[in-house]
């Protein structure tokens, strides 16, 4: 005698929503609004349609509900970095998890694009003309990017991550960044109050925002500072070691560094130790971002300006869903998030 019951599915075949309304005793109409999250349904009706969508175990229909909802829950993560860059830095991964987390919570798909080259806007371009995704988070966007000019032609929903360059999106596309500026002051008026008087600065590079607005927070902190106290790196250990190498070389007195980022802060220190200067005895060093797995594990640990890298992925993804909720006009203005001196053994 066959061990299935009379109003369970048959075996193999996949249970319908008409299956899920008839256990739950409620309209084809009603099952389909819970399934698909939508409102106006009552909460015993909704559990009895919870219940039976468990009990049968049923999955949804993705064209099908594409079809009701006009969404295809899914939303582009697109990163404008080479992807040596995004797997190494932890930035990058903090970020991209604050996203994830987020867009767990609204029941929507991550789908990363990354951004290698100029090659790479006609692949993003095609994808995004497919009308795959619903919406777009973009960051590391770099001041003459083709990026911004790329989604627009789609008219799809954007936030971006970090203040974009002069002219970049339309006037009603919001952005999430940190204070940088502020962040960079807090910085060097630190140093400034330990009464290191040679204070250098490692800058990022000169094509991104946040590395301009952290060197702008530098310079009006110490506004008679000299420009041979300014070297450029490229946000990586290695270009940290070999701009504080350079400064050490043109300017031997210097007795304080403010990095513009924790990977590049690392590549300092190290480049300190091999030129025989103490930290923070000699010179002292504090970099931005405080991400634990470079600032907490460095020797010394690293003094560093803290930003909440992972909410500031969440807080992007909230005012996607609002655009996507409510329209294009919806968190149009920037959002800047505010930063914190964690003060270590560096400075």
């Amino acid at each position: 005698m066959s061990d299935q019951t009379a109003d369970s599915p048959p075996p193999d075949v996949r249970p319908t929503l008409e299956a899920v309304a008839a256990r739950a005793g409620v309209s084809r109409a009603t099952a389909s609004r819970v399934v698909n999250g939508g409102a106006g349904v009552r909460p015993h009706l909704v559990e009895r349609v919870n219940v039976a969508v468990e009990e049968l175990g049923y999955v949804p229909n993705h064209a099908a509900r594409t079809l009701v909802t006009r969404r295809n829950g899914a939303v582009a993560v697109i990163i404008d970095e080479p992807e040596f860059r995004v797997f190494s830095d932890p930035f990058f991964s903090r970020q991209i998890r604050g996203i994830s987390r987020e867009l767990v919570l609204h029941d929507v798909q991550l789908v990363l694009l990354l951004v290698e080259g100029s090659g790479d806007f006609d692949r993003v371009s095609r994808y995004l003309a497919g009308g795959h995704v619903d919406g777009v988070l973009a960051f590391s966007l770099h001041t003459d990017d083709e990026l911004p000019a790329v989604i627009g032609r789609f008219r799809v929903p954007v936030v971006y991550g970090g203040r974009p360059g002069p002219g970049d999106p339309a006037p009603d596309v919001g952005y999430v960044d940190c204070d940088n500026r502020g962040g960079a002051r807090q910085a060097v008026a630190h140093l400034v109050s330990l009464g290191r008087r040679r204070i250098a600065h490692i800058a990022g590079p000169v094509h991104q925002t946040s590395a301009l607005d952290r060197a702008e927070g530098y310079r009006a902190t110490l506004p008679d500072g000299l420009p041979a106290l300014i070297e450029e790196g490229d946000f990586t250990a290695e270009g940290g070691a070999a701009a504080m190498s350079r400064l050490l070389e043109r300017e031997p007195a210097v007795d304080a560094v403010f990095v513009a980022n924790d990977l590049m802060a690392s590549g300092a220190l190290r480049a300190l130790a091999e030129h025989g200067r103490r930290v923070p005895e000699d010179v002292a060093v504090v970099g931005f971002d405080d991400m634990a797995p470079v600032a907490e594990t460095t020797a010394p640990p690293l003094t560093t300006v803290r930003q909440d890298v992972e909410g500031m992925g969440r807080l992007m993804v909230r005012r996607l869903m609002r655009r996507l909720d409510e329209g294009p006009g919806a968190d149009a203005s920037p959002v800047i998030t505010p930063t914190e001196l964690v003060l270590r053994g560096s400075a």
